[in-house]
């Protein structure tokens, strides 16, 4: 099992980007963490760390981390990733976001104007409103949520960038200018964001598969993860 190296960039003025990073061989991946913070993605981490080398940022306000107030969007953050690939000099990178993540690697597919990315990796994702769907938020403290969930300062920071909608209603339409291959994978018993959702999400993306996975909910990571690394190796051999 690779232990990840932490350490800290200076990656603009202002904006200390904390990171944990796995791996040297193979095409790079970076990993977009969700609500809960970098711990929900490290047996995705560790997997992946096995063959390629893996990138995975904690979200400025996350961990104890300071979030500079001009970072108070999706798209703001989606730059922040975007200047973390030039500043290490990636290239054919996958881009894996769960849950909130999955917003943020999306929007920073979207914004790649230099052709750093070439595959994307959706699992539980928000991000766009789909009519007839909605994010349906667990109920009680964070502390009350099965094994833990996101800190009050996590929540605020979410929010922040998420805003009060928690959705951006232009983002389905866009998902068509997404040329390279989308893997979107979702829990079948997901109910924070169902697989209707998931669905219409993978449906708005020129060339993406769908899969489900059975037994888990929001976070197939967690909850099935053999099932989870089976489909995700199969896409990124295919596509290697």
């Amino acid at each position: 099992m690779t232990t990840p190296l932490r350490r800290t960039i200076p990656l603009r003025r202002g904006l200390d980007l904390d990171l944990r990073e796995a791996g040297t061989g193979g095409s790079p991946v970076l990993v977009l963490h969700g609500g809960p913070g970098p711990a929900g993605i490290t047996p995705l981490i560790e997997h992946l760390a096995a063959d390629r080398r893996v990138v995975a940022p904690t979200h400025p306000g996350w961990e104890g981390t300071a979030r500079p107030d001009e970072l108070d969007s999706v798209p703001a953050l989606a730059a922040v990733y975007l200047d973390l690939l030039g500043h290490l000099e990636l290239n054919d990178v996958t881009v894996i976001g769960t849950s909130f993540g999955g917003w943020v690697a999306t929007q920073t597919v979207l914004d790649d104007r230099e052709g750093r990315i070439s595959r994307l990796v959706l699992i539980d994702a928000i991000g766009p409103v789909v009519p007839g769907q909605h994010v349906t938020m667990p109920a009680g403290s964070p502390a009350a949520a099965p094994r833990g969930g996101p800190s009050p300062q996590s929540m605020a920071a979410l929010r922040a960038y998420a805003g009060p909608a928690m959705a951006d209603a232009g983002l389905l339409s866009r998902l068509s200018a997404v040329t390279g291959p989308v893997l979107v994978l979702w829990g079948a018993n997901d109910t924070v964001v169902t697989p209707e959702f998931g669905r219409a999400y993978a449906a708005a993306f020129p060339h993406a598969r769908f899969e489900l996975v059975p037994g888990a909910g929001h976070v197939p990571i967690r909850e099935e993860p053999e099932a989870v690394f089976t489909v995700l190796d199969s896409f990124l051999a295919a596509q290697s």
